[in-house]
C-alpha cells in the first residue's frame, strides 16, 4: 500500500481535529459551532480521504464513531445496542445513489417499499423497558455510553412508565427524540429574559440542556415532549415484518409517534414527496431539518446491516436546504484562541436568519478567506440551519462597487501586539506570547471545560470577572481562591462562592490525561492526551521525555511529539506545572496500562455483543494490560475478540488468518476469572 501524500495526511489530521471539536460542542456542550451543512461537508471530505487512502483511516477517526463522550456530571449508562447515526443525502441524486448501493447487496430493496418520517431536531434518547416497565432512560452520548437521565425522562408525559397492552418483550430499548415545542420554548425564553437570564439559542440546545439538569423539577417545568421511532429487542421477540408496523406497535404501547409518517412503494414516490415535506416543516409546532427515509421491510434491514459500526444502510436522512440570508460584511476582526491561534471572524450588518438576528459569523482561517475572496464591504450570503454560530458562504461579486477591501492578515497579535507567526504548512497565524491576555483568558476557559478539568460553574463571565479583579492570572491561581476572595465580587454570595471553591477543589482529582488536555498543549486533543498519559503514566516522566520517545507511541506523529517536547522545554510552562503539583492536583494516570502487561504491544479488535463485558469495559481491560484497541481489522491486527453477531470484522479476520478469541479467553489472558 502506497502511503498517502503528506499534504493529504495533514488535511486528514486537520479534519479529525475540526470534527472532534464539533462533535464535543454539539453533543456535550449543547453549543454547536459549525453549521450542519458545513459539518457534513467536512465529514464527507474526511470519509473520501480515508476511503481512498486506507493508511489514513485511523480507528479513532470521527467517521468511526457516533456523537461524543458523555459529560461527567451524570452517571454513565452503557446502551445494550449501539445508538447509530444517519448518513445524509442533500439532493435527489444522492438519495438515488443510496438505493443503488443497497440494491447491490439485495435487489429487493427497489420493490420492498419505504417508510418516511419527519426528522425531529431534538435530543436522541434511549429508554430501557423490563417486562413493560421503564427501568432506565439515557442520553445517546457517544452511541455506546450515554448518561443516566431516568429521573428527568420520567417527567415527560410522552414517556410511558408502564406500557399498555400485553406480551411485551422481556427486555428492550426504545429509541426516540425529545424535543421542545416551539410555543413552550418561546415562553421559556420570555421568562428567562424577564428574570435577567440569557435566552436559549434554539429549541434543540434547550431540550438537550433540560435533559441534563440535576434537578428533575427543572426538567418538568420545561414541558418537553418525545416521539418514539425504534424498538431494539434484547430478550424476547416481536413478530413484525415492516417498520410502519413498528410505529403502530409503539403507538399501541402508549408512545407518541411522529404523526406525518407514511409509506411509499418506490423511491420515486419518496422523491416526489420531498417538496411536500419541505413545505410542511415550516408549519410544524416543533423544529425539524428534513425527513428520514427507511427501508420498510425489516428482513431487508437485517440484510443491509450497518456501515462501519456507525450508520445503518437501511436508513438515510434527506436534509433540506439550510436557511440563507444576504447582508453586508462590515469588518473582518481577529480574536485570540487558547493556543494563540488568531481566528478571523466577520462583523455583519444585523440580519434575521431563521428567526434569529445574526451580527457575526465565523471565517475559520485566512486561507479560506483568500480562497473565497471575501472582502470587507462585500455583500455576503450567510447560512444558518439552527446552529449557534452561522457561516459565511461567500461574497456576491456582482454587487461589488470597487470600494471593498481585501483582508490583510494580522502582522501582530491584536491583544498584546506581539509579532504573529505562521508555521509552515498551517492555515493559522499564532501569537507566540504565552503571557498574552487573550491566550490566558481562552486557556482558562478551556482548562475549566467539561472534557478537561470539568470545573462546574466556572464559565466565561466568571473567568473574565476573576481576571479583571486580578484574583487570578493563570490556571494555577484558581487553586488559591477562597470563599472570602469571591464574596467581594458582584453576583457572588456565600453559597455560590462556596460551591465554586468546592468545584475547583474537586477538580484536583482529575487524572493526568484530563490535566494534559486542559493545559492546552498545541496539537494535543483529548485522545492524544490519553495516549500520552497511558504511556508515560506520570507528569514528571512525560516532562523528561524527548520527541523521539513521544513519537514512538502509535498514533502520535512528529509534529505532535515536537509540540509536547517544546511545551515542557519552556521554563514558564514547567513553573506552571510545578505550581499545579504543589496545589495538590493529580499528576498520574490511574488507568495507565501495566508496565510489561500481558498484552503489551498487541493490537486487538472487539466485535459483536460480548456475554458480560460492555465494549468500553473490554477495551479498558486490553489497554490496562498494555494492548491497543483498533476499530477495524487489518494485517496489523493481532487478535479479534468476537461475541454474538460478530459479522464482517470476524469474516475479515478469518480471511487474513488472524486469531479470533472469546471473551473468556480475553479474561484469562489479562488475569481475570471468566
Amino acid at each position: 500500500m502506497t502511503p498517502a501524500p503528506a499534504q493529504l495526511a495533514r488535511r486528514a489530521a486537520e479534519l479529525r481535529t475540526l470534527l472532534d471539536r464539533a462533535n464535543f460542542l454539539y453533543y456535550v456542550d449543547d453549543a454547536p459551532e459549525l453549521s450542519d451543512p458545513e459539518y457534513d461537508r467536512l465529514f464527507r471530505e474526511l470519509q473520501a480521504i480515508e476511503r481512498d487512502h486506507a493508511d489514513l483511516a485511523l480507528p479513532e477517526s470521527p467517521t468511526r464513531r457516533v456523537g461524543n463522550e458523555p459529560a461527567s456530571a451524570l452517571t454513565k449508562h452503557t446502551h445494550r445496542r449501539p445508538m447509530l447515526s444517519l448518513a445524509n443525502a442533500f439532493d435527489p441524486d444522492e438519495l438515488a445513489g443510496w438505493e443503488d448501493r443497497n440494491a447491490k447487496i439485495n435487489p429487493e430493496v427497489r420493490t420492498g417499499g419505504y417508510a418516511i418520517e419527519v426528522k425531529i431536531d431534538g435530543a436522541a434518547i434511549n429508554l430501557t423497558y423490563t417486562a413493560g416497565r421503564l427501568t432506565t432512560g439515557a442520553s445517546r452520548g457517544n452511541g455506546i455510553v450515554g448518561e443516566d437521565i431516568t429521573a428527568n425522562l420520567r417527567t415527560i408525559p410522552d414517556v410511558p412508565l408502564v406500557l399498555k397492552g400485553r406480551h411485551h418483550p422481556a427486555l428492550m430499548e426504545i429509541r426516540g427524540e425529545v424535543y421542545f415545542p416551539l410555543a413552550s420554548f418561546a415562553g421559556l425564553n420570555r421568562r428567562r429574559e424577564a428574570a435577567g437570564e440569557p435566552p436559549f439559542a434554539n429549541p434543540r440546545n434547550a431540550a438537550a440542556g433540560s435533559l441534563r439538569q440535576l434537578d428533575a423539577a427543572t426538567t418538568r417545568s420545561r414541558r418537553l415532549r418525545m416521539f418514539a421511532f425504534q424498538i431494539e429487542v434484547i430478550e424476547g421477540t416481536i413478530a413484525i415484518p415492516t417498520h410502519d408496523r413498528v410505529l403502530a406497535l409503539l403507538a399501541e404501547w402508549g408512545f407518541q409517534v411522529e404523526p406525518h409518517h407514511r409509506t411509499v412503494a418506490t423511491l420515486a414516490e419518496a422523491q416526489a414527496a420531498v417538496p411536500e415535506f419541505e413545505r410542511l416543516l415550516a408549519e410544524l409546532p416543533f423544529e425539524a431539518d428534513g425527513i428520514v427515509v427507511k427501508v420498510n421491510r425489516r428482513d431487508l434491514q437485517e440484510d443491509l446491516g450497518v456501515v462501519g459500526g456507525r450508520e445503518p444502510r437501511w436508513a438515510i436522512a434527506r436534509k433540506f436546504a439550510p436557511e440563507v440570508a444576504v447582508t453586508r460584511l462590515l469588518e473582518i476582526r481577529v480574536n485570540v484562541g487558547r493556543t494563540g491561534a488568531l481566528n478571523p471572524y466577520a462583523v455583519l450588518e444585523p440580519v434575521e436568519v431563521g428567526g434569529v438576528t445574526v451580527s457575526s459569523a465565523t471565517l475559520h482561517n485566512e486561507d479560506l478567506i483568500i480562497q473565497k475572496d471575501i472582502r470587507e464591504g462585500d455583500w455576503v450570503e450567510i447560512m444558518r440551519a439552527g446552529e449557534v454560530i452561522p457561516q459565511v458562504i461567500g461574497p456576491l461579486r456582482d454587487r461589488r462597487t470597487g470600494h471593498e477591501r481585501p483582508f490583510t492578515p494580522p502582522e501582530v497579535c491584536p491583544v498584546c501586539q506581539t509579532p504573529a507567526v505562521r508555521p509552515p504548512d498551517e492555515a493559522m497565524r499564532y501569537c507566540p506570547n504565552v503571557a498574552c491576555p487573550g491566550r490566558i483568558f481562552e486557556s482558562i476557559v478551556h482548562f475549566a471545560s467539561r472534557e478537561a478539568m470539568d470545573i462546574r460553574g466556572l464559565g466565561y463571565e466568571r473567568i473574565r470577572q476573576l481576571l479583571d479583579s486580578k484574583l487570578i492570572a493563570d490556571v494555577a491561581d484558581l487553586y488559591r481562591l477562597e470563599t472570602t476572595d469571591l464574596v467581594t465580587l458582584d453576583r457572588f454570595a456565600d453559597q455560590s462562592a462556596g460551591l465554586l471553591v468546592a468545584a475547583i477543589a474537586d477538580s484536583k482529582t482529575r487524572p493526568l490525561s484530563q490535566l494534559l488536555f486542559g493545559l492546552g498543549i498545541r496539537h494535543v486533543g483529548k485522545n492524544i492526551a490519553q495516549l500520552l498519559a497511558r504511556r508515560f503514566r506520570t507528569m514528571s516522566a512525560l516532562a523528561e521525555a524527548d520527541a523521539a520517545a513521544i513519537g514512538d507511541i502509535p498514533g502520535i506523529g512528529p509534529t505532535i511529539a515536537a509540540a509536547v517536547e517544546e511545551f515542557f522545554a519552556s521554563p514558564a510552562n514547567r513553573r506552571l506545572v510545578a505550581r499545579l503539583d504543589a496545589a495538590g492536583l493529580a499528576m498520574d494516570e490511574p488507568n495507565a496500562p501495566e508496565t510489561g502487561g500481558a498484552l503489551l504491544g498487541k493490537t486487538y479488535v472487539l466485535t459483536g455483543a460480548l456475554p458480560t463485558l460492555s465494549r468500553t469495559e473490554a477495551a479498558a481491560l486490553v489497554e490496562q494490560a498494555g494492548g491497543r484497541v483498533a476499530g477495524s481489522v487489518s494485517r496489523r491486527t493481532d487478535t479479534v475478540v468476537a461475541g454474538a453477531d460478530a459479522g464482517a470484522k470476524a469474516d475479515r479476520a478469518r480471511e487474513l488468518g488472524i486469531e479470533i478469541i472469546t471473551e473468556d479467553e480475553l479474561l484469562r489472558r489479562v488475569g481475570r476469572k471468566a
